[in-house]
């Protein structure tokens, strides 16, 4: 009998996002339109609930859900760095190609490098939503 293996969408995308239990996120730009087992996923991971955008605590990771429109990403960048341990990253989660509120990854990369970050790699994170993960520059 071969071993069970999670075939969620959700599932083995969040493992993706390389973070683990006991870590603090903090979640930035949540609406009705969230991927809600990806948020599972990740609360599952860390074994915690996702901190708020109001949260005043240090946090290890930041999940900043984003679409065209929610207004200035090197701004909702800046905002979610106040909270952020020293290289934790930012996942900037926007809609895929060809759905609604979908952002140019050409601005998702202006927006980082104005933040004083850079871009560290794009993931698949859950049927109509991907990742870009963002990381302090090397001083």
């Amino acid at each position: 009998m071969s071993p069970s293996v999670d075939v969620t969408p959700s599932g083995p995308a969040a493992e993706g996002l390389g973070l683990s239990k006991g870590q603090v996120v903090q979640e930035f730009g949540y609406d009705d339109d969230v991927d809600l087992e990806l948020r599972d996923a990740i609360e599952d991971i860390i074994d915690a609930d996702l901190e708020d955008e109001d949260s005043q605590e240090m946090v290890d990771a930041v999940v900043l859900w984003w679409r065209e429109g929610d207004g200035d990403l090197t701004d909702a960048l800046v905002d979610s760095l106040t909270m952020l341990s020293p290289g934790g990253p930012i996942w900037v989660v926007t809609p895929k190609t060809g759905r609604d509120g979908h952002v140019d990854p050409a601005e998702i990369e202006e927006a980082a490098g104005t933040s004083g970050l850079r871009t560290m790699g794009i993931l698949n994170l859950a049927p109509e939503w991907t990742g870009t993960r963002l990381a302090s520059r090397p001083s």
